[in-house]
């Protein structure tokens, strides 16, 4: 069994741009060795026979051809704002740019 250490934890940390303090990485080293022991435990059941699962569901997607309905015109669109200008929707400003 492969086991993770403070090495192997700064490498993938690097790889993935990220920082841990010493406790921290104490924890993520812990962590990883606990996951690295269940996938262990799960080597050992017997799948001899069993097909491997694709897909959640023997479900297969249902097809149509799209067709147009119930069109609303832009006027009718803008009917149902509660507020709107002559071509538009009007919303509150959300973006702050205080930077």
């Amino acid at each position: 069994m492969t086991k993770i250490d403070k090495e192997l934890v700064d490498k993938i940390a690097h790889l993935a741009r990220l920082e841990f303090e010493n406790e921290a990485k104490d924890e993520i080293v812990k962590e990883m060795n606990n996951m690295l022991s269940f996938v262990e435990t799960l080597n050992e059941i017997d799948t001899t026979g069993i097909e491997p699962l694709i897909y959640m569901s023997d479900e297969v997607n249902v097809m149509r051809e799209d067709e147009i309905s119930n069109q609303v015109t832009h006027k009718e669109a803008l009917k149902n704002a509660p507020d709107h200008d002559s071509d538009y929707f009007r919303v509150p400003k959300f973006i702050d740019k205080k930077n």
